[in-house]
């Protein structure tokens, strides 16, 4: 017989928990801002996912797998940002994107990322082949131990999440 699960109200969880978890997300992120910042975020993702009131058996474990989400996340962003900010500092001045060009372009990448990210190894692993490393469909078929049609139909699952991500993107603006 499975236990009960807890109404919490989500104010409650809020005042006994969100010290701790700060604290919990500073040990981790090694900034207090940052940890300010995502413990705020942790509970507004509970009050827009659960309303005011809360199902939950272990309140702790739930604010933690939240809190680590959320960290993963900004961990992602970052690797993102240095990585294409790396790639344009190597640029002529005059070519480099503009602060608001970089930041939509961040965001893009966040997206493709997240994209990708929802897919299958094999899918995955065929786009990044053939967008970054410029192979061609047998070439990929022959690395993936898979027919090129099945590498055509992984391209067409890959491009297809990134399509569904930009119009999500557009759908929220």
């Amino acid at each position: 017989m499975s236990e009960e699960l807890n109404r919490i109200p989500v104010i409650t969880l809020y005042t006994e928990h969100q010290s701790w978890l700060q604290g919990w997300i500073c040990h981790r992120a090694g900034c207090p801002h940052t940890a300010e910042d995502l413990t705020q975020d942790t509970f507004v993702r509970i009050l827009r996912k659960s309303g005011q009131c809360l199902k939950c058996k272990e309140p702790r474990a739930y604010l933690t797998a939240i809190a680590k989400g959320l960290l993963i996340d900004k961990w992602r962003r970052e690797e993102i940002e240095k990585a294409y900010l790396d790639a344009i500092s190597a640029m002529p001045e005059p070519t480099a994107p503009s602060s608001e060009h970089l930041n939509e372009i961040i965001e893009t990448l966040l997206k493709i990322d997240q994209a990708l990210s929802s897919l299958a190894e094999k899918p995955r692993r065929a786009f990044m082949m053939a967008q970054f490393d410029g192979l061609k469909y047998r070439e990929i078929a022959v690395k993936l131990d898979v027919s090129e049609r099945m590498v055509k139909k992984y391209m067409a699952q890959a491009m297809m999440a990134c399509i569904l991500a930009a119009d999500e993107e557009k759908a929220v603006e």
